[in-house]
Formats: C-alpha cells, structure tokens, sequence
C-alpha cells in the first residue's frame, strides 16, 4: 500500500485533523467560558468543555481564532484529493463530528445554558458550517485549475516525443509508435538505413 493512499483514508485525515485542531487549541491555550448548571457532574463538564472548544467562541479573538483553525484543518482534504465533493464532505463530517456530540452533552447535562445560548452558537455553528464548504469548493477548483494548467505543456510534450519516435516500414507501411529494428509484419530489418 502506497503512502499516499493510506493519507487519502478518510480515518487518517480525520485523525490528522483532529491532532492540529488538538494542537492548535493546546497551543494558543484557548478555552471558551462556558457556564454550566448547578449540579453537574465533573467528568461531564470537561467533556462539554473539551468539545466547546473545538467550535464555540463568545469574544471577536475567539471568533478569528476558530474559523482560522477550521480554514487550516480544511485545507488537508483539498490538498490530499483536489476533488471539491470529497473535500467539503469529509471537513463537514469532520466539523459535525464534535458539534453533534456537544450538542447532545450540552442539551442533556446543562439544559439551562444550552436553552438560554442555542441561538447564538447554532446560528454560528450554521455560518461556520458554510463558511467550511465555501472554502472547501472554492479552493478546491481553483487547486484543479492550476494543476489542469501545469498538466497541459506537459502532455503536449509527451504527445511530441511520441510523435517523434513513431517509425514507418518503408516495405509494407506498418506505422509503429516507438523505433522497432524489425517490422512484425513484413520481417523486414528496420535498422538498415535506406540506400540512396
């Protein structure tokens, strides 16, 4: 198995994808404030606190700091299968991933805060969500046109070279496409050079 096919596994890019978010967010030590009903239990707050952390922003710094992660992260498909389809598809799977399963934490374990705020971070769940699939299509022909336009003097030259090897039987006018030394249809020698 080639390297670049195991790349082009939907797992491992969701896995990359998932480590430079993580990576991003330890980095830059991002954390959105979020205030959770009484009572809640330790374990579960982290784990809505861990994936609040991945799309929720509540200050302009978090905002930028969110849609640049998600841009980066986005940019793996397009790069890895420069087919728009597959790109928007797997940033989307990968960006609905950690929102299904925060709104289903949120809902379930801090009703008050998820009633009181749902508008504000649904409405830009939906815009961050368009904001992925514009730029997974947009850059994702643009990167298809520059590599049809670096594609395109290469195979004209491949087409002149092979036009440039293509041989003729002088005896029967079997056309060949590369420098054979004798014709198979006429066995005839084509390495002796034609007497003048």
């Amino acid at each position: 198995m080639k390297i670049l096919d195991i790349f082009r596994n939907r797992i491992v890019i969701f896995g990359i994808q998932f480590l430079i978010l993580s990576l991003f967010i330890f980095i830059q030590s991002y954390t959105i404030n979020l205030e959770f009903d009484a009572g809640i239990i330790k374990e579960r707050e982290l784990i809505i606190q861990f994936l609040a952390n991945y799309v929720f922003f509540d200050k302009v710094s978090g905002l930028l700091f969110v849609y640049i992660i998600w841009f980066t992260v986005s940019l793996i498909p397009i790069f890895v299968y420069v087919d728009f389809k597959k790109a928007y598809s797997l940033n989307l799977l990968a960006f609905f991933f950690f929102n299904f399963f925060l709104y289903v934490f949120l809902s379930r374990y801090s009703g008050e805060y998820f009633n009181s705020n749902f508008r504000f971070h649904f409405i830009n769940t939906i815009l961050l969500g368009i904001f992925i699939v514009g730029i997974s299509i947009t850059l994702s022909i643009i990167l298809k046109k520059i590599i049809k336009s670096i594609k395109k003097p290469q195979i004209a030259n491949l087409e002149a070279i092979a036009r440039s090897i293509s041989t003729k039987c002088p005896k029967c006018g079997t056309e060949f496409n590369s420098r054979p030394k004798i014709c198979y249809n006429c066995n005839r020698d084509l390495t002796i050079k034609k007497e003048s």
